[in-house]
């Protein structure tokens, strides 16, 4: 990788897509570097929400929920495969909050939102179907309201693939070991898994490090900061299928924490999140058998079905990078973000992004510029608020591949939308599809992955370009893994 470049973004979480996205739209040059596979950090490992952030309100973080709220209506447009609405019950439990609280705190939510698409809030009785399925007796009142879930991977990956269209090299496996400042701009130097190292010049640098901002920013730029982040471990975990229907739970725990339950991957139930302050630098983390326990107790004080650690089939653990704003309690700790951008009219500039959450990246992405835009006058203004990101616009493709069995066909709209033609192509029959790989995936599909989506390792295809990890047997993995690396080398 050589050449210069107007912007060079350092990290390919859904933040450093993001922006990489809206600058290239916006004319300027856009080298983004991502030193393991985008999204194989905590934008892979997030709760899979779009949401205004209800807790929120009890820390009267009222800009950030509005802010949300507008922001789930933008993506419920702009990419309509992999954001959906979902309908959330909570159970009433008298002993932690009283129902007028939660009423008034879901008026205030509806009120926030301006709904465009979604349904309000409501007051429902558990006795009735369809809300109450799988609660144990006692739970009778409960309150809905919406908000939706979102493939948090894909919207990365289709993130680098606008990007990308519009200009924007996307380097993965590639690392900004160093950068130095020179005149009008900087030098960097990039090395690659296997060890090759270039240099590459840019006129400004984002860094988007997630839980390695602060490093990158003392060890990689050599410049000092003041701002520190409070790095929270979230854990999830994935059980057989709890209850019937569609609909999420958002359930009160004794710590008044609360822990979100929804359908997930057709068979499983996916339940979520710990908060657990760390200490010491980012490292790759795990599930402790401890979160898990927490889960597991936490849906056994509502579901009529008792899980224990063993009912576990997959869990997924991630590190949140939050602004440390002085709260020692780690579910306290905003999730807004700051920028922070370091440089003179006559120094070339490192903005630095801290904290944030999923649902508000291209707002996120927006204000970045906003910051650049003294360094670079001439900027063009917003434009991803009104343009679907790949797959979102207006298709044909049931109609197309009419001849691919139902269930297949739509597995694939929820990976790609409209944009199923470029990975099916003149495809007709699943014999035109080539090796089947397990479950509903097919080598075409991994081709596509490979050429178009960045993958290179079969945990890139089964874990952040699918799910289909969890549908395949350890032998089957094993063979998709051995699979892309026969293609990629």
């Amino acid at each position: 990788m050589t050449g210069s470049y107007d912007l060079l973004v350092v990290g390919g979480g859904i933040n450093g897509v993001g922006i990489a996205r809206d600058a290239a739209g916006r004319g300027l040059s856009v080298l983004l570097c991502e030193s393991n596979d985008l999204a194989s950090a905590t934008s892979s490992a997030s709760s899979k929400l779009v949401h205004g952030g209800l807790r929120y309100l009890e820390r009267y973080e009222f800009r950030l929920v509005a802010e949300s709220l507008a922001e789930r209506e933008v993506l419920l447009r702009c990419a309509p495969h992999i954001v959906r609405p979902m309908r959330f019950v909570m159970p009433h439990v008298r002993e932690l909050r009283p129902a007028w609280m939660v009423r008034a705190g879901l008026f205030l939510y509806d009120y926030l939102a301006r709904r465009q698409t979604l349904q309000g809030s409501r007051r429902v009785d558990l006795r009735v179907a369809p809300y109450g399925a799988g609660l144990k007796a006692g739970f009778k009142l409960g309150f809905v309201y919406s908000d939706c879930w979102v493939d948090d991977a894909r919207l990365v990956i289709l993130n680098a693939r606008a990007a990308s269209d519009r200009g924007a090299q996307i380097a993965t496996r590639t690392t900004c070991t160093a950068a130095t400042r020179v005149a009008g701009g900087w030098r960097a130097t990039l090395r690659t898994t296997d060890g090759r190292e270039s240099e590459v010049g840019a006129r400004a640098i984002v860094n988007v490090c997630g839980p390695w901002a602060r490093s990158f920013l003392t060890q990689a730029v050599r410049q000092p900061t003041t701002f520190n982040l409070k790095l929270v471990q979230g854990s999830h975990i994935v059980v057989p299928r709890l209850y019937e229907g569609e609909h999420a739970f958002i359930l009160q725990n004794d710590d008044r924490r609360v822990v979100f339950v929804y359908p997930y991957e057709g068979r499983f139930t996916l339940i979520g999140t710990t908060d657990i302050e760390l200490s010491g630098p980012p490292a790759p983390c795990q599930a402790s058998v401890a979160e898990i326990d927490y889960l597991c107790r936490a849906a056994n004080r509502y579901f009529v079905r008792h899980l224990e650690v063993g009912d576990v089939v997959w869990s997924y653990c991630g590190i949140r990078p939050l602004f440390d704003d002085g709260s020692s309690n780690p579910s306290d700790i905003t999730r807004d973000y700051v920028l922070r951008a370091d440089g003179s009219a006559s120094e070339a500039p490192v903005l630095s992004v801290f904290g944030g959450k999923i649902t508000t990246y291209r707002r996120l992405a927006e204000r970045a510029l906003e910051k650049l835009a003294p360094w670079f006058p001439a900027l063009p203004g917003p434009w991803t608020g009104t343009v679907p990101l790949p797959g979102g616009g207006v298709g044909d493709s049931e109609a197309r591949y009419a001849g691919l069995p139902r269930e297949l066909l739509a597995d694939l709209l929820r990976r790609h939308g409209a944009s199923i033609g470029e990975v099916l192509g003149d495809a007709r029959s699943v014999a035109d599809l080539g090796v089947h790989l397990g479950a509903d995936l097919y080598a075409r599909e991994v081709d596509h992955f490979i050429r178009r989506e960045w993958a290179r390792t079969g945990e890139d295809v089964l874990w952040r370009r699918t799910k289909c990890g969890l549908h395949l047997t350890a032998l089957e993995r094993q063979q998709v893994d051995h699979y892309v690396r026969q293609r990629v080398h």
